[in-house]
């Protein structure tokens, strides 16, 4: 069975959230911390051996604060962040085990990823070496101008939504985070691409959202209450238990 290792970026300053007491990963949805919805559907699993969440150096003292019992339990792993997201990807990818084949990131603010969707992920990427989830965008989609003016309808047929998890080979992330060329890239799959290695798209769902504002959040905690829970891996998994998660 091939092993996974799966980042969760946390370290976003959350400037769209308008809150001034937490960031988007960090506040709660429901019984637990955005982040804790993400990670647990990872940590429920046989094939993932390692977790590791990127924070910010600001939010470290509240964070641990808030979450060191957690993180005791979980055996999860921290990364404290760069100045770009780049940077702090390429700093986590440093942590990876021996024993890891694939690499997994997924938002930390994504907490309505179901199990499904990660086995088809996952299965996706041990078959072509790279694989993210996405959605077909079915809107009308316009360029619009400075302005406010509509330059264009842009044409929808083929063109997918990017959503996460997104899922590389070990030596293609490292390698991509090497050489990531001289433009910015907008996720993962694009530097992946940059070395000339085909990405492919698995189906996701709009429920996958990523929470951005709290109207988002507010979605967010009805998905949740439609979403069968975490499948447990073995009978007495270390974290069946509900409270750990609080």
């Amino acid at each position: 069975m091939a092993s996974f290792a799966v980042i969760l970026p946390a370290a976003g300053k959350s400037s769209r959230f308008h809150d001034k007491h937490y960031k988007k990963p960090f506040i709660q949805l429901g019984e637990r911390a955005v982040w804790l919805h993400s990670a647990q559907r990872f940590l429920n699993r046989d094939d993932v051996k390692q977790v590791i969440v990127i924070i910010s150096p600001e939010d470290h003292e509240d964070f641990h604060m808030k979450f060191g019992a957690n993180l005791a339990i979980m055996g999860i792993e921290i990364d404290e962040g760069g100045a770009e997201r780049e940077d702090y990807v390429r700093n986590a990818l440093k942590q990876l085990r021996d024993d890891v084949d694939f690499v997994a990131v997924h938002d930390a603010a994504r907490p309505c990823i179901a199990d499904e969707w990660i086995d088809a992920v996952f299965s996706a990427a041990q078959e072509m070496g790279a694989a993210i989830l996405g959605i077909p965008v079915s809107s009308t989609l316009k360029r619009v101008a400075a302005d406010g003016s509509i330059e264009a309808t842009i044409a929808r047929a083929n063109v997918w939504e990017a959503q996460t998890p997104q899922v590389f080979r070990r030596d293609w992330f490292i390698e991509a985070y090497a050489n990531p060329g001289d433009e910015p890239a907008t996720d993962d799959a694009e530097l992946v691409q940059r070395l000339g290695h085909n990405v492919k798209i698995v189906q996701g769902s709009p429920i996958n959202m990523k929470i951005t504002t709290k109207d988002d959040l507010r979605l967010a905690a009805q998905a949740l209450k439609a979403l069968p829970k975490p499948k447990l891996q073995g009978p007495a998994h270390p974290f069946a238990d509900d409270d750990m998660w609080r």
